[in-house]
């Protein structure tokens, strides 16, 4: 077998036959690194004999319901779009720290009370280290779970096609090596391959498999992006590792929606569930403040009350600075410009910080009319009107444009004890809501609605 020396990017996968400076495909720099290159026989050889069935015709498929595993972890199961599908490959990753492997024990306790058999290979901590870990969690004991510390992806395999479980956990993918493969573990041709080979495995004996990979500095999934379209669903975990609040995210996912999130609170004993994030989200907002605004974004079907924090200070340097923390800041930017065009705010010479109480990000365009208000608020030290929800987004001509699902939103809002909702007036008029008692404020333009706000 004839063994080349090619330079891999270790962001993308583009391979090159010399040392580049910058990645031709992902333009990032520095990014390649040399790797020995061999022939793809015995591996295309490798993949024919995981497969034990042929080509059929696609009339004669026959096709059976296939009943989802539920985790009973009510945030992971909505995620997943309502549970694990057998055969499926899911990819979580997430910053150090964040609760990757937290999580995927406390799926395999769970699975294991439903008498699920799971193996669970651990290639960064020795299976003590791992027993440890599952004390803290507390009640994983369990005759069903299946704890190795290996990461030779043929002994791996072995593993499998022995034990037979339902479920398999490889913690992490970076860790494992193929031995056919002479470069180091973590590269692209290593992650690749092995991520390829596993896919291929769960998929002809019908094994749901949960793979955990590293992130970059950039937070992107280390590794060649290639990874994230050989797997069915990507999960991502969002959150600082200093907070207490996890985000749980699907990026990508063939059996359900990728809109859904669930909210974790990280404790001594694990990952909890919280049923209720707009009420927590809320618990600490600080009462007659200006620059707080509280609006209703929705994550997939679920609406979430959280509020928007401005402040707006004169800038001591001739340049005004412009931060955002959990909004977008090119929206940022075009919503102060709105204020500063539509509504006369002279905002050139100051300081706009935005935040996202509760450390979740907002991409719902209608928190554009919350962020607005919350920087008029500030830059006037106003306060808003109080127990006042606001949703809207916001046009260049300072147009009030309508936002999906209104209904849930107020509802939601209602359930919390607010008592006025300011909305776009298109949504008042098709609105229809049953037994509420909240008061709706119907406005068409950005100064219509500052005006309500501030008492202009």
């Amino acid at each position: 077998m004839k063994i080349k020396t090619v330079f891999s990017c270790q962001n993308c996968g583009f391979q090159s036959p010399k040392w580049l400076g910058k990645c031709p495909d992902c333009n990032s720099w520095n990014s390649f690194a040399e790797e020995d290159f061999s022939s793809s026989d015995n591996k295309a050889k490798e993949r024919v004999s995981l497969y034990t069935d042929g080509p059929v015709l696609l009339k004669d498929v026959q096709i059976k319901e296939e009943n989802r595993l539920k985790t009973h972890i009510k945030e992971l199961d909505r995620v997943l779009g309502g549970g694990i599908v057998p055969g499926s490959v899911v990819l979580i990753g997430g910053d150090p720290g964040v609760g990757k492997s937290t999580i995927s024990l406390q799926v395999s306790s769970q699975l294991t009370k439903q008498n699920v058999t799971v193996l669970y290979v651990s290639g960064e901590e020795s299976v003590a280290q791992t027993k440890l870990r599952a004390e803290r969690l507390g009640n994983i004991d369990s005759e069903k779970l299946f704890i190795v510390n290996q990461t030779d992806l043929s002994l791996i395999c072995e593993y499998i096609k022995k034990i037979k479980p339902q479920v398999v956990i490889i913690d992490s993918i970076q860790v494992v090596f193929n031995p056919q493969i002479s470069s180091s573990p973590g590269s692209v041709s290593q992650v690749r391959e092995c991520a390829g080979l596993l896919t291929q495995l769960a998929k002809s004996s019908g094994i749901s498999l949960f793979i955990i990979g590293h992130v970059t500095k950039e937070g992107a999934l280390a590794g060649p992006r290639v990874l994230e379209h050989i797997v069915d669903t990507v999960l991502y975990f969002e959150g600082d590792r200093f907070s207490i609040y996890r985000m749980l995210r699907a990026v990508k996912n063939r059996f359900g929606s990728t809109n859904e999130i669930g909210v974790f609170e990280m404790t001594a004993g694990g990952l909890a569930e919280v049923a209720n994030p707009s009420e927590i989200f809320l618990s600490e907002r600080p009462k007659d403040v200006s620059g707080s605004v509280v609006v209703s974004v929705l994550e997939g079907t679920r609406p979430l009350l959280v509020e928007i924090q401005a402040l707006v200070a004169r800038s001591s340097f001739g340049y005004a600075s412009r931060r955002a923390q959990g909004f977008d800041f090119n929206r940022l930017s075009l919503l102060i410009a709105v204020l500063e065009k539509r509504m006369g705010l002279a905002l050139e010479a100051e300081d706009i910080f935005i935040n996202v109480a509760g450390g979740i990000k907002i991409e719902d365009p209608s928190a554009d009319l919350a962020v607005a208000s919350a920087i008029a608020s500030a830059f006037g030290d106003k306060m808003v009107l109080p127990e006042t929800v606001v949703v809207g987004e916001v046009g260049l001509a300072g147009e009030i444009r309508s936002v999906a699902q209104v209904s849930l939103r107020i509802s939601e809002a209602q359930r919390l004890g607010f008592k006025r909702c300011i909305l776009p007036k298109n949504n008042f008029k098709n609105l229809r809501l049953e037994n509420s008692n909240i008061e709706l404020v119907p406005v068409s333009t950005l100064k219509e609605a500052l005006d309500i706000l501030l008492g202009r």
